[in-house]
């Protein structure tokens, strides 16, 4: 998305330049989900120097005194400038103690209760620093004249943060330095203030769209990658997925990545027999989605305060999740004889919307779902997220299913099972802004042997005629369709088209294929991405146990 284009209101004008706090308030609304996030430890360890990481800052070891008190709260002194203060405590967190931003913003905004704009203020900053993290690393080398691996942590810190207001928004150049100079200073870096001064008034001289074209002006997917805040090796995936190659990038892989680099919009589910999408716009003033008939989309607000929300008449839950529920939930079981027997499987519960989802359903369908969760504090939030649906939540590994404690599977098999398995969450970097900058490509192998170890357990306890629901919150494709055909080659299970049951995407995906021309995937797939269908980017699959006919 470039420089200078961070927010809405920015964009739309509506954010004065002289005035440094006014900036539209938005929310990110993902929670923590350990199957998809990183391992902490590939948090701590990153290789300095490389494109498309990011270096934590030199850590030089000080005595504690007035000069440099130490990172801990307790001794700092602050600004005076108690959102760039929280802020600066949040980034810390995030780059030195592997907190996750989504966690750690809104604890701190309740602890320093920073409520209305100063929040709305605070998360923009922290959000988008956070997101821009490896483009605004980039500038800073440039612009210090030495790689950001011999800065400071701290200094570094403060100047990702200073650096992201000149470049990403609209705060005034002169209020961003000097609010960066007194963080330094109240920070224990006084001797590092004039360093800071230099390096940031050196950012302000050039234009934004100039500084993209130093760090980022070649043609290649790398580039273009971190031009829209991507490493090189996630642009590269993406330009994969959507069809295209080293030698012909996908026509619309910009536009993929710019959008994946803006802030989401709140998507809201409607619980299934409890109330509808329509009712839910109603009472919450949203818009209703465009695939889903029980999604709303806020543009900005604390959905938690939300009434429906807080009577669990509805959650909050990505678009392309509830679609995901609905493919489990509409698919045909076979054909001739072959019915629903009322047995459903989520093999891979945690943290429990779309089981929640699906349970909902199966109230009207006289059905009983098993929710399987290997971590035992995520299988607690699979409990809270069911309470009062027909569910029993099983802590155990979905590999083996037949060995978990008081899993009763049935004889035939279960006639519904979803696999929505772990994954690099690639298809989510939207709403856990940091995550980009920490992931690396050899995550990707240990996930995919999980994924078709996960897969082939399901369709082993699956009836013949029954139906596997797939998906990932990643278009990496050793984790979608690389998966799905091997498993398929591997076991026997037929391979379903899973658009016909989310007949909603019909107009939206054929349009796609049309401007992919020949880079068509997979007709038999969904692959949901933001610039598209406004969703995270969500892989669909539906197999069937025993290819062949009658099945």
């Amino acid at each position: 998305m470039g420089f200078r284009s961070r927010s809405e209101s920015a964009r739309q004008g509506q954010t004065p330049r002289a005035n440094p706090h006014a900036v539209r308030a938005g929310t990110e609304n993902a929670g923590p989900s350990g199957r998809r996030g990183e391992p902490r430890q590939g948090r701590r360890n990153q290789k300095v120097g490389e494109r498309g990481t990011v270096s934590r800052g030199y850590q030089q070891r000080r005595p504690e005194n007035k000069e440099h008190p130490g990172n801990g709260r307790g001794q700092r002194q602050g600004s005076g400038d108690r959102v760039r203060d929280l802020v600066l405590q949040v980034l810390r967190d995030v780059t030195q103690e592997g907190a996750f931003a989504n966690l750690a913003l809104p604890k701190a905004l309740k602890q320093e209760r920073l409520t209305g704009r100063d929040a709305a203020f605070a998360t923009e900053l922290t959000y988008g620093t956070l997101r821009a993290l490896g483009l605004l690393d980039a500038v800073i080398a440039k612009a210090a004249g030495r790689p950001v691996a011999k800065i400071d942590s701290m200094v570094l810190d403060i100047l990702r943060l200073g650096a992201y207001q000149v470049l990403r928004t609209r705060v005034d150049d002169h209020a961003a330095v000097d609010t960066a100079v007194n963080l330094a200073k109240a920070n224990g870096e006084g001797k590092a203030s004039g360093f800071v001064n230099g390096v940031l008034r050196t950012i302000t001289r050039t234009p934004a769209e100039d500084w993209l074209a130093r760090v980022a002006g070649g043609d290649g997917i790398a580039d273009l990658g971190l031009r829209h805040a991507h490493p090189g090796w996630i642009a590269a995936a993406f330009n994969s997925a959507l069809g295209g190659n080293d030698d012909a990038p996908a026509p619309d892989l910009e536009s993929a990545l710019a959008a994946d680099d803006e802030r989401p919009q709140v998507h809201l589910a409607a619980r299934p027999g409890q109330m509808s999408g329509e009712e839910l716009a109603l009472v919450t003033g949203g818009d209703e989605g465009k695939f889903s008939p029980y999604a709303v989309y806020l543009s900005e607000g604390a959905p938690g305060d939300i009434e429906p929300v807080r009577d669990r008449l509805a959650s909050v839950q990505d678009e392309g999740s509830q679609l995901i529920a609905l493919a489990l939930v509409r698919a045909s079981i076979g054909s001739g004889e072959a019915v629903d027997r009322g047995r459903w499987l989520d093999l891979c519960a945690g943290p429990g919307g779309k089981t929640a989802f699906i349970a909902s359903w199966a109230v009207a369908e006289q059905a009983r779902v098993d929710a399987i969760e290997v971590a035992p504090h995520r299988a607690k939030l699979v409990t809270s997220a069911v309470e009062n649906l027909p569910v029993n939540v099983h802590v155990g590994d979905g590999r083996k299913v037949r060995e978990i404690a008081g899993l009763d599977v049935p004889q035939q098999g279960f006639d519904r099972v979803l696999v929505d398995a772990p994954c690099s969450g690639l298809g989510a970097l939207r709403r856990r802004p940091e995550a980009r900058w920490f992931k690396q490509p050899d995550d990707i192998p240990s996930l995919v042997a999980l994924q078709k170890e996960l897969l082939t357990s399901a369709l082993e306890v699956t009836a013949p005629r029954g139906v596997v629901i797939y998906s990932t919150c990643s278009p990496h494709q050793a984790e979608t369709t690389d998966v799905v055909r091997a498993v398929a080659d591997k076991t026997g299970a037929e391979i379903l088209d899973v658009r016909e049951y989310l007949p909603e995407l019909a107009a939206t995906d054929a349009a796609a294929r049309l401007s992919d021309g020949a880079r068509t995937a997979d007709p038999r797939f969904v692959q949901l991405w933001p610039h598209r269908h406004g969703t995270d980017a969500m892989f669909i699959a539906a197999l069937r146990p025993v290819a062949g006919e009658g099945n």
